[in-house]
């Protein structure tokens, strides 16, 4: 069965950076698009960055552009999140995520705070 661990949030000063990771498990990573999308209280789900299976295409919301960075380790079957320069806005439940044959496969999302 497909399963996604995310790890690496916490609370952070505004300004500081974190990592986040996904380690993936029940298919075969390497053929497939990677997502990472966030949550704030009270808000809707929003895709934050994107990643092509092979790694060699990324893209992100306009939010975090020159912020963040996505990039995965196929022999690893990981996807990281970079985040760098956070803000208070940043401050949400992250959630990796993949899609597969017409379903949607979530973590159970780690927490991100940022607050000084």
């Amino acid at each position: 069965q497909v399963q996604l661990v995310e790890s690496g949030g916490g609370l952070v000063q505004p300004g500081g950076s974190l990592r986040l990771s996904c380690a993936a498990s029940g298919f075969t990573f390497s053929r497939f698009r990677m997502n990472w999308y966030r949550q704030a209280p009270g808000k809707e789900r929003e895709l934050v960055a994107t990643i092509s299976s092979t790694g060699g295409s990324t893209d992100y919301a306009d939010s975090v552009k020159g912020r963040f960075t996505i990039s995965r380790d196929n022999a690893k079957n990981t996807v990281y999140l970079q985040m760098n320069s956070l803000k208070p806005d940043d401050t949400a439940v992250h959630y990796c995520n993949v899609f597969i044959i017409s379903r949607n496969y979530w973590g159970q999302g780690t927490q991100v705070t940022v607050s000084s």
